[in-house]
């Protein structure tokens, strides 16, 4: 990748935030694969945050909110991604703490549906084994998908 001034970077970047979310992590990335060197990394750094372009606790909140709406990740998963992308543990907890467990369960019940469908089970046993490892792969919470085997007669799982 070419290598860039200060200023290209700060030009590239700032359009890019102003674009969509971005957290400090993803910039510094993009910033050593430019090659820029590490006091010019922390000025154009600075500049972001101090003039709102990288605000952590509002990318984590939107992150949050993608993840469980478009990807359907439960809250480990999400906080495994926030770990990759360095977002402080502290706004990472106060962000999941704020997600209402209703938009986890909004999500896993239909999901636990649909995956029940193509689950080939002998019996109810397995079938429900088979529904906890996916949800538990997808993030899911241990407390939250029992919430939803245990309701499953509201959701109609078929074998």
């Amino acid at each position: 990748m070419k290598q860039k001034t200060e200023q290209e970077a700060l030009i590239t970047l700032t359009a890019l935030c102003a674009a969509g979310e971005h957290c400090q992590q993803e910039m510094l990335d993009k910033m050593n694969r430019w090659q820029l060197p590490e006091e010019e990394q922390a000025r154009v750094m600075e500049y972001l945050v101090k003039n709102k372009y990288i605000d952590e606790e509002r990318f984590t909140r939107a992150f949050v909110m993608d993840k469980i709406r478009y990807n359907k990740w439960g809250r480990r998963k999400i906080e495994q991604a926030l770990w990759q992308k360095r977002i402080p543990k502290d706004i990472q907890t106060k962000i999941l703490d704020e997600t209402d467990e209703n938009e986890y369960l909004n999500v896993l019940r239909p999901l636990l549906k649909s995956k029940s469908r193509s689950i080939k089970a002998n019996n109810d046993y397995e079938l429900n084994m088979k529904l906890i490892k996916f949800a538990l792969s997808r993030g899911f919470t241990f407390d939250l998908i029992r919430q939803c085997i245990d309701g499953a007669d509201e959701m109609d799982i078929e074998n």
